[in-house]
């Protein structure tokens, strides 16, 4: 049994590692494409633009998120904003209702439905050549939809354009650590778009050409995740999905552990079951990378964590009732053999060399991320919180998701 385990952990590692190698060689393939802009874009045609913002109960960031988009650096008789209240239970509509003489928004209230629900009404009342969508706990960089804006100019077949969305600075560790996470994600968004294998187009800000959604259909509810589904779907009718790694969207985290575990058990939850819904693709060549890379590296990261901490926690407990069981009988010797602990039951110096390698890569998409973002180099302290978080809440999450997934229960949204 040891032996199907060990090689099983080296085979998951070994793969978590090419993940990361294919990530660095294609950086180091494309960086020179890699632009950072500063001050002002200019477009040679300035494209009508509908922001959709659904909002459920976010009477405290809402004022916030709609002055960033009346803010935008677009003319204002080119883009306009739908405010969509989803049957809040707070201050809300109240805080909607303050933008109402504005001439660029219009405001909506219907009972609540769900983030999708809203976003299709917005849609349906939706006449311009682009859409896109701002969640409402969001502020939208000055430059970021002109900047967004620049690439369907420049590609005629770009259908989506996703933005790099950037933790605001909170505080405590659960938000530090998210700031690094965010960071790297942004270095790992730019990868799958040179790689064509984007999975999600999150809330923030990213904008579609109306076509998409004539063509394929609204929303869906796609377990909580609408934003990652709309993204499988096109991406299964090849349709192309860019990342603009310089137009800043900064949005709140989670603050509590709490409300982190229930965000990421979401994701993680919509990840696995949007994938099961789509596995017709899966290893599929004319899906792409989409297919070949980002589907098959989620599935082993789904995989690997759960089969190391699955079997750390058993190794633990089969630990605890033996020095029950001892102490039962000779009395509680609890340190004496403690080192006899080996939570993979396995030789594991070749699979520290491994995780050495993928954590020191993890380590520079961290600072690469947020080069793009600063435009300098410096070492964040917050990946220190990152790592701690991480490792320990992470795998928690995960195992949550996949026990949903197995009992059919759809997490909670908050």
């Amino acid at each position: 049994m040891s032996e199907i385990l060990s090689t099983g952990m080296h085979v998951l590692l070994f793969l978590s590692l090419y993940v990361q190698v294919f990530f660095l060689v294609t950086f180091l393939e494309n960086r020179k494409k890699i632009i950072t802009r500063n001050g002002p874009t200019s477009l040679s045609r300035y494209p009508k633009v509908t922001i959709i913002v659904p909002a459920w109960n976010e009477e405290k960031t809402l004022y916030n998120t709609v002055k960033s988009l009346l803010a935008l650096n677009y003319p204002k008789n080119k883009f306009r904003v739908f405010l969509i209240d989803d049957g809040s239970t707070d201050g809300t509509w109240n805080a909607m209702s303050k933008f109402s003489k504005n001439p660029n928004v219009k405001i909506f209230r219907k009972e609540n439905g769900g983030k999708y629900t809203a976003l299709n009404l917005g849609l349906e009342h939706t006449d311009t050549e682009f859409v896109g969508c701002l969640d409402a706990d969001s502020i939208a960089h000055p430059e970021s939809l002109a900047r967004i804006m620049s690439y369907f100019e420049k590609d005629p077949s770009a259908m989506a354009v996703a933005p790099s969305v950037i933790a605001l600075k909170g505080k405590g560790i659960v938000q530090s650590a998210q700031r690094a996470e965010y960071d790297m994600s942004v270095y790992v968004k730019k990868m799958l778009g040179f790689m064509g294998a984007i999975h999600v187009t999150p809330g923030p800000l990213t904008i579609f050409r109306k076509k998409v959604f004539d063509t394929l259909g609204p929303y869906r509810h796609a377990h909580n995740t609408e934003d990652m589904e709309i993204a499988y779907r096109m991406q299964e009718h090849r349709y192309k999905i860019e990342q603009c790694n310089d137009a800043y969207i900064y949005t709140n985290t989670p603050s509590t552990v709490k409300k982190l575990y229930r965000q990421r058990t979401r994701w993680i939850f919509g990840f696995i079951n949007n994938t099961i819904d789509y596995r017709r693709v899966i290893f599929r060549k004319k899906y792409g990378n989409f297919a070949l890379f980002t589907l098959p590296s989620g599935i082993i990261s789904v995989f690997a964590v759960s089969l190391i901490f699955g079997n750390l926690l058993a190794r633990i407990w089969d630990f605890i009732l033996t020095k029950i069981t001892q102490f039962k009988i000779t009395g509680f010797e609890f340190v004496s053999n403690f080192g006899n602990l080996d939570p993979f039951f396995i030789n594991t110096k070749s699979l520290v060399f491994i995780s050495i390698l993928i954590y020191s890569l993890i380590i520079f998409s961290i600072f690469f991320g947020k080069k793009i973002v600063e435009g300098k180099w410096h070492f964040p302290f917050y990946m220190l919180y990152f790592f701690l978080v991480f490792s320990i809440v992470g795998p928690f999450w995960l195992l949550k998701a996949v026990y949903n997934t197995a009992l059919s229960r759809n997490p909670a949204w908050r």
